[in-house]
């Protein structure tokens, strides 16, 4: 062979490889405003197709983890929308991948399961979401039974003060039952459902709807637990209707600003409480994590719409000090301070935390290949 020819054929082989590193470095390119829609299954031939041909064009490998994990691990090309890009996607993908389990999960890994738990909620149909927040609502209402029983109990022995303080240590019985049996609670749920509407996947006027029918199945659930279980409360003396009062001007005895601050940042620990929850591994953590936020919530007495309301409409039912028009101004002001701040506090700032993520990642992917195509170039006689 002459020299000519061997020094052509080495200039291609070293084309060919120069091309396959571009290709490399390009497919971690992307710009990842939308965050993936939902999860898809795919058969085991359907993985190893997919495995081969990302090993072929140099992407990322999917590592088999434990099921906590698959949400994320396991993201497909039908997870995200149509209008982005293969690029996008892989990169995406790079910036939820979340395999070692002796850490604590991503801050993207965490976002993208949020928004995927989202949009199989946006799937669900209205009887089904109306009557697993009717369950929320029910179930939530035992905290306020041990609470208002404890109080009454302690209250023959303690200042007010204290045995409420003391009694408000109950509180999260009802949110450990609602969260880990994963029932719809509004609060819980009002940033969680905002991450698709905040990454255009899901109209506006659909989550609106969606947050409808959970308020009204929350408040339905409290109000039926408040008739049902509160006067059985009283017909069986473990509390009176003094005590239900006594409780109510606890909450009620504030100036409207005082207790729509207050539902703002109990608003935003519950969105903290949802976040933290996406991000444990186990149940055990989860239930350690509900009980010491929720708990903080009961023993600060701030306001939570949902428990609150049933509070507040066993002393209009039973007790002397609220009148209708009073409980349904408390209702409406609560909610809207849960609402802004599990949105803004929570899902925002997180939402926006990740989009700077995205370009930190963008601008590391772009000086990655200049680098090579600069080696490229310098290889080149």
């Amino acid at each position: 062979m002459s020299q000519d020819t061997e020094h052509k054929t080495h200039s291609q082989t070293d084309s060919v490889d120069d091309k396959h590193a571009i290709d490399d470095a390009s497919n971690h390119e992307y710009n990842a405003d939308v965050i993936p829609q939902g999860k898809s299954d795919a058969n085991d031939s359907d993985k190893e197709d997919r495995d081969k041909n990302d090993s072929d064009a140099g992407a990322l490998d999917v590592t088999n983890v434990l099921e906590d994990t698959e949400a994320t691990e396991h993201l497909e090309d039908e997870d995200f929308s149509e209008e982005i890009s293969k690029e996008d996607k892989e990169t995406i993908k790079k910036v939820a991948h979340d395999d070692n389990l002796s850490q604590a999960k991503s801050h993207a890994s965490i976002l993208v399961e949020q928004a995927m738990d989202a949009k199989k909620t946006f799937g669900r149909s209205l009887g089904s979401l109306f009557t697993s927040a009717l369950t929320a609502g029910l179930e939530i209402g035992i905290s306020f039974f041990m609470i208002l029983s404890a109080f009454a109990l302690l209250s023959g022995v303690l200042p007010n003060h204290y045995a409420l303080v003391i009694a408000s240590l109950l509180y999260p019985i009802g949110f450990i039952i609602v969260v880990i049996g994963q029932s719809l609670l509004f609060t819980e749920q009002t940033s969680l459902l905002s991450l698709p509407v905040l990454n255009g996947i899901e109209p506006l006027n659909k989550l609106l709807r969606l947050w409808g029918i959970v308020i009204a199945g929350n408040v339905v659930g409290g109000c039926l637990f408040a008739v049902l279980m509160i006067g059985l409360g009283l017909n069986m003396q473990l509390f009176s209707a003094s005590d239900i009062d006594a409780y109510a001007e606890h909450i009620l005895g504030f100036r409207w600003w005082v207790i729509f601050g207050s539902a703002i940042l109990a608003g935003w620990m519950m969105g903290v409480t949802a976040w933290l929850v996406t991000s444990a591994r186990d149940t055990l953590s989860r239930i350690v994590l509900v009980t010491v936020i929720t708990g903080s919530i009961g023993f600060l007495g701030l306001h939570h719409s949902i428990i609150g309301n049933i509070e507040i409409f066993s002393a209009l039912l039973y007790g002397n000090t609220v009148s209708l028009w009073r409980y349904l101004l408390f209702l409406a002001v609560i909610l809207v301070g849960n609402t802004i701040g599990g949105v803004v506090f929570v899902a925002v700032l997180k939402n926006r935390t990740f989009l700077f993520d995205v370009e930190k990642v963008k601008e590391q992917t772009a000086n990655d290949r200049a680098d090579v195509r600069t080696h490229v170039h310098g290889r080149r006689p």
